[in-house]
């Protein structure tokens, strides 16, 4: 990124998805997890708002317990049946 957020405070800016979720049009499945350290849920509970306010096509599910990744195993398969459902329906892949 060429230093941290300090030094170069406009580049997080200008990458970060949470500045430019009002340029999300393609159809977005957001899986977080409570207590992920990297993506903040607030963050990806923003985005979700920007988007479904406008009228996009956005689904959310939260993973209580869960941070980056998944651990537990009741997780890791609902995430995957989100994710397969998902492509489905935004896909039309399904009747």
């Amino acid at each position: 990124m060429g230093g941290t957020l300090q030094e170069v405070p406009e580049v997080y800016k200008d990458r970060s998805p949470i500045f430019h979720a009002e340029k999300i049009v393609t159809p977005l499945l957001i899986l977080q997890g409570e207590i992920d350290m990297v993506v903040p849920k607030d963050q990806a509970e923003s985005i979700y708002k920007i988007i479904k306010e406008r009228g996009g096509v956005v689904e959310y599910k939260l993973y209580p317990g869960e941070g980056h990744g998944w651990r537990q195993e009741a997780n890791m398969r609902d995430a995957y049946e989100r994710e397969l459902a998902f492509y489905e329906r935004v896909l039309g892949l399904k009747n």
